[in-house]
């Protein structure tokens, strides 16, 4: 959901409980993407409950426990926050795909939804204009929360249809 040609997603989060885990690093772009995720959970109409784990590479196992795996009872939806920066070793490579095939792996394994709001940037100001905040170019924390609730929404007709 980016840029020119993204859906006008309508997002109805009532009677949905929907888990947010954002990292630590990037202290102004996460603020940018928890903002602007806060505004759409908030919009939404969804209960949420929010909660900060170190780094990207952490999100997919706080995202698996919040879906239900390893006890506890799941929410509908996740939505995981991160950022990474390019750069010059490979370790961009690694986190960016261990975050990406663990947060994809949670939600087939699961069934619940996943908004995958992790920046993967080659520098800041990428990141920056991806943040949600004043003068970015795009909101992904709320785009990342409107995918994952539309989703849940979407499961939850399957699941009332018989489907």
């Amino acid at each position: 959901m980016s840029g020119a040609g993204a859906p006008n997603v309508i997002v109805d989060g009532t009677g949905l409980r929907v888990v947010l885990i954002a990292a630590s690093w990037h202290q102004q772009v996460m603020d940018g993407l928890l903002a602007g995720a806060r505004r759409a959970l908030v919009a939404s109409g969804a209960t949420w409950t929010e909660v900060r784990v170190p780094g990207s590479f952490e999100l997919p196992v706080a995202a698996a426990r919040a879906a239900g795996i390893g006890g506890g009872p799941a929410a509908d939806a996740v939505v995981a926050l991160g950022v990474v920066i390019r750069g010059g070793t490979p370790h961009f490579d690694y986190v960016c795909s261990a975050a990406t095939s663990g947060l994809t792996d949670v939600s087939v394994r699961t069934g619940v939804p996943v908004g995958f709001g992790v920046l993967t940037c080659d520098d800041e100001q990428q990141a920056l204009d991806r943040a949600g905040l004043e003068g970015s170019k795009e909101d992904k924390g709320a785009e990342a929360v409107e995918a994952a609730i539309a989703t849940a929404a979407t499961l939850r007709a399957f699941a009332s249809s018989g489907v």
